[in-house]
């Protein structure tokens, strides 16, 4: 561990029943993307009482905090906050109970469930480090604290809002995810990391007609199966073998009942990939099988696609990545890993993209090590882990949030500490 690291990990030990707290908290009370007025509201107050300069309600619930001291680099670290439309089932004594008002206007449970909690504090634990220690460093720290990323909106809604102009332009960003890894364990890759996402929306129209009488009809639900079926062929028959991508139809909707034959039917699916020219070629692919099914059916009216979401491929740069790895293998030994790529997706890249500078995102992991180890010995990993998203997904607080501490002032230092 180099010098600066130790004088402010130093003080780790002291402000940890406070970041539990933190923690504890934020969990008993998700909030979904951009809504995050309470999580924010803490998160700044938090800031502020460690001597930030704070700058909110960016891009809505969005902030930043700054804390110059002195001639050196900039790093601007982020961490996301918005939960996700879950109903928990971890048994947690501080497990959320938390609903909210869904698009349709039903009430919907609201959940940690992929660990922006943790990312919270340990963005704050790191914030609060570098505060009390700033001996140690010179430069400026930039927390910053998105919305919505679930959604991917928040990124781009700070960016719209002016993020550039409200804050100082960093000379690297640097950002985390806990994982389904064992707890301890920090997991850096140069290059692709994580997917771009792409969430489409297929309505193919056909001709409605009696369940009795098809051949007055242009069916839309055989339509839609045989663009289902045809997809298939995408990643297998037209990628090689050594180009990693998914594609997933998730829902098809059509129809009111058994004896109907419906006007049309809706396809939505989900894209991964992790680069330009595999995604061009996917959702190309997409179109083409899309229209060509509906001209074989004798649609009466061209098939509509829309993208209902879309998230950059995380690209990770060598130089900065390696840096980090280099100062993650000094702190944490054996714990320090190359990770391998990952089919989740994220907004975050967003944000260095419009500062127009370099960044890392790595991860580090939540599972209690004992029963991850078990899981492995068994070969039950899939069944007995429990992984983003799902309603079981809490990642136990220690050594979790110690390592996410740790490896975000580790790596900030890598700069301010030089």
């Amino acid at each position: 561990m180099s010098d600066p690291a130790r004088t402010v990990l130093a003080g780790l030990d002291a402000v940890r029943p406070y970041l539990e707290s933190v923690y504890e908290d934020l969990h008993r009370h998700p909030e979904l993307g951009l809504r995050e007025h309470r999580t924010a509201g803490k998160g700044a107050e938090a800031l502020r009482s460690f001597g930030y300069e704070v700058t909110d309600g960016i891009g809505g619930t969005g902030l930043i905090g700054v804390l110059a001291n002195g001639d050196g680099p900039t790093v601007m670290a982020r961490a996301d906050m918005d939960a996700l439309p879950v109903r928990e089932r971890t048994g947690l004594p501080y497990a959320s109970t938390a609903t909210a008002t869904g698009p349709d206007g039903t009430e919907q449970p609201v959940m940690h469930a992929c660990g922006h909690d943790v990312h919270v504090t340990c963005l704050l634990g790191c914030a609060q480090l570098l505060a009390e220690n700033r001996d140690a460093w010179r430069g400026t720290f930039v927390a910053l604290l998105q919305p919505s990323e679930e959604n991917g909106e928040g990124a781009q809604a700070m960016i719209a809002d002016g993020l550039t102009s409200r804050s100082p332009r960093p000379d690297v960003v640097l950002a985390q995810h806990v994982l389904p890894y064992p707890a301890g364990y920090v997991g850096t890759r140069a290059g692709s990391f994580l997917s771009a996402a792409d969430s489409l929306r297929v309505t193919v129209h056909g001709r409605g007609a009696h369940g009795s009488t098809p051949q007055a009809a242009v069916d839309p639900v055989v339509m839609a199966a045989m663009i289902v079926v045809r997809l298939q062929t995408v990643v297998s028959r037209e990628l090689a073998a050594t180009t990693p991508a998914v594609l997933t139809v998730g829902s098809i909707h059509a129809g009111s009942g058994p004896n109907v034959i419906p006007d049309s039917a809706v396809v939505e699916l989900n894209v991964r990939t992790y680069d330009d020219a595999t995604r061009t070629h996917v959702l190309d692919a997409i179109g083409r099988i899309v229209r060509a099914e509906c001209e074989a059916s004798r649609a009466p009216k061209a098939p509509v696609i829309e993208r209902i979401t879309s998230f950059p491929p995380t690209v990770n740069d060598e130089a900065v990545t390696r840096r980090v790895a280099e100062a993650f293998a000094a702190h944490f030994g054996d714990d320090a890993h190359t990770i391998d790529p990952q089919t989740a997706s994220e907004d975050m890249s967003e944000i260095p993209a419009a500062f127009g500078v370099p960044f890392t995102y790595w991860g580090i992991g939540g599972t209690d090590p004992d029963r991850h180890a078990e899981a492995v010995r068994r070969g039950t990993v899939a069944e007995d882990v429990p992984v983003n998203h799902s309603p079981f997904f809490a990642p136990v607080v220690r050594p979790t949030l110690d390592t996410g501490v740790r490896a975000l002032t580790v790596a900030a230092l890598a700069w301010l500490g030089t």
